[in-house]
Parts: structure tokens; sequence; C-alpha cells
């Protein structure tokens, strides 16, 4: 699994590891995110849309998240930026069984957007936030 961290800090996402169920994490998150005053947009059940459809796949989601006043700032001086916000975590359960949490790294999207210095910690805190529901 070293490998596919190193690889994954490489195209600028962190994984963190959850000890938790696919749907457990999933509502650890969503109620951190909710208790700490973020809005959840969305969520998604790809696993479910897969069984759906009549296909198998491990079990994966993925929440939608963010505050309107963190994040329009950046859109305001980067339009791209909408490209990756609102903020994502993607909750997947690997083939050895074991589940991890994937975020994109701050500063991967301030390169990618070119977003000033000053407006980074708008999108910093969701990695800690994330770490906290995983403990």
């Amino acid at each position: 699994m070293n490998n596919v961290i190193t690889e994954a800090a490489a195209k600028g996402i962190i994984l963190l590891p959850s000890r938790y169920s696919v749907a457990e994490t999933m509502n650890l998150l969503a109620q951190t995110i909710k208790a700490h005053g973020l809005t959840i947009f969305a969520s998604i059940d790809f696993s479910g849309d897969a069984q759906v459809a009549g296909m198998v796949m491990r079990s994966t989601q993925m929440l939608i998240f963010g505050n309107p006043k963190a994040g329009t700032p950046l859109m305001n001086v980067s339009p791209t930026a909408a490209l990756d916000l609102p903020l994502k975590a993607l909750i997947s359960q690997y083939p050895d069984n074991s589940v991890w949490v994937a975020i994109n790294d701050p500063r991967y999207l301030q390169k990618r957007h070119d977003i000033p210095e000053e407006l980074v910690k708008n999108i910093s805190g969701a990695g800690d936030l994330i770490k906290a529901a995983l403990q």
C-alpha cells in the first residue's frame, strides 16, 4: 500500500486510512462535516449505481462538501477552481479490503489553478477535519 500512497501523492492526492467500512466512514465524515458548519452538496454511491447497472464494484462512495464563503473567493480569483470545488472525499474499499479516503491535496489545487497563497487556507482544513473524523 505504501507504493499506492506514494503514487497518489505524486498526482496531488492524499490517501487517509479508515478503520471503518465505507458506509461507516461515509457516515462519520458526513456527521463531522455537518458539525463543523460545512454544507454537504451531494453524495454518490458508485458501487450502488454499478449494481443497479448490473455490474460489480467494490464499495465506493463520494461525499461532495464545502462552504460557499470559503470556495467563492477561490473561484472569483481563478474560475477554473470550480472544476475541483466543492471539495470531495472519495471513500473506497481496496482489493485487500482496507478502506481509504482520497482527497485532493490543497497545494496541488493551488498549483493547478494558480490560487494565491492567502486563499489556500480556505481549503486546507478539510484534510484535518477528515483525519479527526477517522480517529
